[in-house]
């Protein structure tokens, strides 16, 4: 993501705007329609906000425990209607819950805690990550 680890600073991004922009971007230069997004830590200050502004326009989301679920209010969360798997680790013992306590008021939501695993769950537990995230989205053919 533009601004973030090693890529250089976007002046584009730097507005919650900007971020929903180059997110909608990406999806058209990919000819991307209907994606399930999927949110790890970080990448939560750029999906966050589309997945409000513009959540009609994907699939599904599935973040994982990611920054930023404090600055909306549970009335906006509550108007998404957006098929959503909150995951985290159940040694992340910070940032899963915390982006739990603000994600479950999206109406459509359901959890998996993947076991043995910490903020980078997908890492630290791959095969129950990739187990919960593919039950999902056969869920939503």
């Amino acid at each position: 993501m533009p601004g973030y680890g090693d890529s250089p600073p976007a002046e584009m991004v730097a507005t919650v705007q900007g971020r929903v922009a180059f997110l909608d971007r990406v999806f058209q230069e990919l000819g991307m329609r209907k994606p399930v997004l999927v949110s790890p830590s970080m990448s939560g200050r750029f999906a966050l906000p589309f997945l409000l502004a513009r959540g009609d326009q994907l699939a599904g989301i599935v973040p994982v425990a990611p920054v930023g679920t404090k600055d909306y209010a549970a009335e906006q969360y509550q108007q998404v209607q957006t098929p959503t798997l909150i995951l985290y680790g159940d040694r992340d013992t910070s940032l899963g819950p915390q982006a739990l306590q603000s994600l479950r008021h999206l109406p459509r939501h359901r959890v998996a805690v993947v076991p043995d695993a910490g903020h980078a769950c997908y890492l630290d537990n791959p095969e129950d990550f990739h187990r919960a995230l593919l039950g999902f989205l056969h869920q939503l053919k």
